[in-house]
Parts: structure tokens; sequence; C-alpha cells
């Protein structure tokens, strides 16, 4: 079957290590099920892995792609949960869980296998495609603001970055669920999409808020990590799911944190049970994924590139040929 993977490890260079072209069909496996890839969609997690993160040199040819969605063995429109856990089923209490591409074969494939437990029904109010947008960042984004910052309508939320596909989903998610969110970016253009998706305000990157927020929504790292300490309100919280742009900031700001009682909170990907809320609260309010672009499977490598390049508004969505 034909299939983007990783080949290579290429550190300073990832897509020198991206191939195209044919990889063996999954096989059948007890307690799993196959399913016909409809749509799968990028993340920066597919260049980290070819970067060596999470994946090590001697677990390729790996097959690359978290996220999909697609039709099961018996018919079923699916959405496929990418969160494993160490004995290839359910995550169990206490167990550390893997994600799709670190130790199993990805979904940028006209099929992949994956264990029965990890596949959801795909409402039919979304598309395939968007539904595959889902279930690593908009389920990051989701976890971030009703799990861990435990922000309710009526607060207040600062999003670093619009145009990532975190950043971008909790923009959407945030303004649906009745926060006033206020977003960043170095993009004049993304500055305006940010507003039709339903910010309140938009501002250049370390800009002066109107008020201190409840909570900051942060994925970009070291370039904003200041800027987000010094937007919270006393007690407020910083949920950091990803450090784009480094992780080692010039000032930690820790007097600011132990002054004011600010909480930081680690948080990566979400439950089985959280993307089913996810394509619930989606299905019942309208909120659908934004979409940068489709393209076929065979133009793997432009998608990565663009994602790369950081100039994508949104999610990019691959489709197998059919």
């Amino acid at each position: 079957m034909f299939a983007a993977y990783a080949a290579r490890i290429d550190r300073d260079h990832p897509l020198n290590g991206l191939e195209l072209g044919e990889r063996p069909a999954p096989g059948a496996r007890p307690g799993w099920t196959t399913v016909t890839v409809r749509a799968a969609s990028l993340n920066h997690h597919d260049l980290w892995s070819l970067r060596g993160v999470g994946l090590p040199a001697d677990r390729l040819p790996m097959i690359l792609g978290c996220d999909a969605a697609g039709v099961d063995e018996d018919g079923n429109e699916v959405v496929v949960h990418s969160v494993i856990g160490a004995t290839g089923h359910g995550v169990g209490p206490g167990e550390t869980p893997s994600i799709l591409t670190e130790r199993y074969q990805g979904t940028f494939a006209e099929q992949v296998t994956v264990p029965t437990w990890n596949v959801l029904p795909k409402p039919p109010e979304l598309t395939f495609e968007q539904a595959a947008c889902l279930p690593t960042a908009w389920l990051t984004a989701y976890r971030m603001l009703f799990t861990n910052a435990g922000v309710r309508p009526g607060d207040s939320v600062l999003v670093q970055g619009a145009g990532g596909g975190v950043a971008t989903a909790a923009i959407a998610l945030g303004s649906a669920a009745g926060l006033r969110v206020y977003a960043t970016s170095r993009d004049e253009a993304k500055r305006a999409r940010a507003l039709e998706l339903g910010a309140a305000e938009v501002f250049e990157p370390g800009a002066r808020l109107p008020r201190r927020v409840d909570a900051v929504i942060e994925t970009v790292g070291a370039a904003t990590w200041s800027h987000s300490v010094k937007c919270l309100r006393r007690g407020g919280t910083l949920v950091i799911s990803g450090a784009t742009s480094g992780d080692a900031p010039a000032r930690a700001e820790l007097t600011r944190i132990f002054f004011l009682e600010l909480k930081v909170v680690g948080s990566t990907m979400g439950s089985k049970d959280e993307l089913e809320d996810l394509l619930s609260f989606c299905a019942l309010t309208g909120v659908r994924p934004v979409i940068d672009e489709v393209l076929p499977l065979e133009r793997a490598r432009e998608g990565f590139e663009k994602l790369e390049a950081g100039s994508q508004f949104g999610k990019i969505v691959l489709t197998p040929t059919p």
C-alpha cells in the first residue's frame, strides 16, 4: 500500500528522512481492527518523529501520522484515538502511554491497524476530513482549556501563536464555549483569521492586553513565555503543551509565579473520553476544525514543507487515493 514514512532520522533537516512509496499492508492482530483511511491530518509530532524524538532509528521504517478517520472492518465510520497503552490496548492506571508512530505504524497510508478500543464512532455531522483533525491538536486544545485550565463561560483566555493547530483549535473551542479569547500572532493575516474564528481581540506578540486573563494557552514556548506569565491574573493558570520556539526562555519569571500564586500545568494529548466529548461538542455546536489545505497522500511532502515553514493556518489534511 502507498504510504508516507520515516526512512531515516535527520535532526537538523527532518524532511530528508521522509519517503513516499509502498509499504506492507497491516496484518490481522487479535483485539485490533484495520481502518481504511479516508483522511489523516498532519501534526508537529510528525516533524519531531523525523528528528528522532520518540522514534529511535531501530524502529524505522515507520509510517507517520497520528490522526485518522475512516471505515473499520465492519463498515462503520470511525475516528482513531492515537494514544495506545504499553500492552497495545487501552491505557491502564499508572501506565505510560505512547502515540501512534512511536511504537506502531501510523495513519499516512491507505490502511492503519489499531486496537479496537481505540476507535470511536464518527458523528455524521462531521466529514472525514474534519474528523481527522480532532484526535491530536483539537483534543490537546480541548484538554488544555476544559480539563487543565478549568475555565468557565465568561472567563478570559490568551492563546499564543494563532495559526498553529492547537492554538487555532483553542480559539474556536474557547469562543464557542463562551470564553473571552485574546490571541497573538506575528502575522497580520493570521490575526485577522483569529478574529473570524471568534477571538474578541488580537495582538502582536508581547503586546499589553486590556486586562489580565484567567488562563493562557501556551504552545510557542521560549519566545512568548515571559509575556504569558505577565498576562495572568493572580491565581491564574498557564497551560503548556508545546515549545515550538524552544524550551529555554531567557527569563523563567519565577518570582512572579510564586508571588502571584500562578499555576503552571503541563498538558499532553487527551483521553478517549475527552475525545468522545470533543466529537459531541463539535457535532452539537457546529464548531468545525479549520482546514488550511487538503492534499492527496501522494503530495504529502508539500504538506510537511508547509508545516515546517509555519505558513499554514489550521490543519493540513492528507487523503489516500481510494
